[in-house]
């Protein structure tokens, strides 16, 4: 089998545009994947994240579709071909992009429709013609129901990161989608792992699909080197910084757990003096976007995220990634240091782990089958310790003076801990010892003042108002109906004169 793509029968257009990419040597799946792609079999594809899936179902796509290609600037001649569905909008702008490349020389028309932006533009876009349409699920049957996408003409259909869209519950919206499509097609499934969910879907979906495994499920790139460190939870940051000053790394990954963590962790981070941003699902999709070129651009050192960026981003060159926080799901663990060790170079993937993650880490030994072994991080004596807090910085990190006070006026540490046990007396609150010192108490002079009976001959309000005259027939306690105006006059009744 040819692993060369000079050697693959691609039409001239594409030939062109891959030479330009710079693409020479095909990889696993891309060897194996695309000649049978070109035949019109339906597959079902597994490698490791970030070894060249893209390529290998687009351009067996494109190269399928040119019998179509055409000048014509009626949509009616550019119906929907080749239906792209992925998870992540950051995913599948990526991947639309690519398909734009690899079809530039061609008269093939491509575009990407997902949430959190504008439908007008892209119903604009639809509107014009597209043979290829790359998409989110839950966009994609907004423009299905507001008939802005016809897809009864569709010939292929690719399910990227299949197991992905599975875990965050697409699996309503797919089986809507793809009973909208005909019935004689190509369907192309690709996953980095082979669940037993993604089987049945397969098995429900595809006709004799070819099966492509490239390597086990679950297997971590070679390329990268991984490390677990045990460090608590104050004391995190404080190893992220010591291994990027040890390690001399530049940028990085750094996932969490949680969208307010990954906010939290990004802030305190960026007051650390480190050049950081966020991403997660709160954010706009134009922050999100600008996030991301950011990094790529090498504008932000660090980019905080959550696993809405752990799946098929290609960001080439990274050499490190951080887990902030031990994943929940031990799959989530291989997708994460897939963003590192990319392409063949090598990569750093660092794992931060707590007293309370034994069993998550027990599960990600499980899946890659190795012995996980914790280290020390061993800090320089100029990192700062944990337990640090932004509000308490200042006192921790200001020093002591000559007389054993720190900068702040507080006793030296032994005093306040001897103080704190009753060990001395007379010494200010303990409170006061950490810079912190009491509001001065507000004193009333109506409050100092001592209590005067008075007078004896005053009598008191309720009784007064007991003794006061009442109204023949009514308790006092009931108030007097109030005389209202009426509007219209009453009618008298007839008499009757019979």
């Amino acid at each position: 089998m040819t692993s060369s793509f000079s050697n693959l029968s691609l039409a001239e257009p594409l030939a062109r545009a891959v030479a330009e990419m710079g693409y020479e040597s095909m990889t696993p799946i891309q060897a194996q994947a695309i000649p049978v792609v070109l035949t019109g079999q339906d597959v079902m594809g597994a490698a490791q994240t970030g070894t060249g899936k893209t390529a290998a179902f687009s351009l067996p796509l494109l190269q399928r579709l040119l019998k179509h290609e055409n000048s014509s600037t009626s949509p009616a001649r550019h119906p929907v071909r080749a239906l792209v569905l992925l998870p992540t909008r950051e995913l599948a702008d990526q991947v639309a992009q690519q398909i734009a490349l690899y079809a530039k020389y061609t008269k093939l028309r491509s575009t990407v429709v997902f949430g959190g932006m504008d439908m007008k533009p892209q119903t604009l876009e639809l509107k014009k013609g597209v043979e290829v349409l790359v998409a989110t699920p839950g966009r994609l049957l907004d423009h299905i129901e507001a008939k802005n996408a016809v897809l009864n003409q569709v010939e292929y259909v690719v399910l990227d990161e299949a197991d992905r869209m599975l875990d965050i519950g697409f699996l309503p919206d797919l089986q809507r989608i793809l009973s909208y499509l005909p019935k004689q097609r190509t369907t192309l499934l690709f996953s980095a792992t082979f669940s037993p969910e993604i089987k049945r879907l397969a098995s429900s979906y595809l006709q004799n699909p070819i099966t492509i495994e490239v390597a086990r499920p679950n297997e971590t790139a070679s390329t990268v080197e991984q490390r677990f460190y045990s460090a608590n939870d104050d004391d995190k940051r404080r190893a992220i910084h010591q291994v990027l000053k040890t390690r001399g790394i530049k940028q990085a990954f750094i996932f969490v757990n949680s969208k307010l963590g990954c906010a939290r962790l990004a802030r305190s981070l960026e007051r650390e003096g480190l050049k950081t941003a966020a991403l997660h699902g709160d954010k706009s999709q134009d922050e999100r976007l600008k996030a991301l070129e950011a990094f790529k651009k090498g504008e932000v050192d660090l980019l905080v995220c959550t696993d809405v960026a752990a799946r098929g981003l290609d960001i080439k060159d990274v050499p490190a990634v951080f887990n902030f926080d031990v994943p929940f799901n031990a799959e989530d663990y291989v997708h994460r240091i897939g963003r590192t060790g990319r392409a063949g170079a090598s990569g750093l993937a660092v794992t931060l782990v707590s007293g309370s993650d034994a069993r998550l880490v027990a599960d990600i030994e499980k899946l890659i089958k190795k012995k996980i072994e914790l280290e020390a991080v061993e800090y320089d004596e100029d990192q700062p310790r944990g337990r640090i807090n932004d509000g308490r910085r200042a006192w921790r990190e200001a020093g002591e003076t000559g007389d054993g006070r720190d900068a702040l006026g507080a006793a030296p540490r032994r005093e306040r801990e001897r103080d704190y046990r009753g060990g001395r007396e007379g010494r200010e609150p303990r409170d006061q010892h950490r810079g912190f010192r009491p509001a001065p108490v507000s004193r009333d002079p109506f409050f100092e003042k001592p209590y005067e009976p008075s007078s004896a001959e005053a009598a008191p309000a309720w009784e007064a108002a007991a003794k006061s005259p009442t109204r023949s027939g009514i308790s006092a306690n009931i108030k007097p109906k109030r005389k209202v105006a009426a509007l219209f006059k009453a009618v008298q009744p007839e008499t009757s004169t019979q």
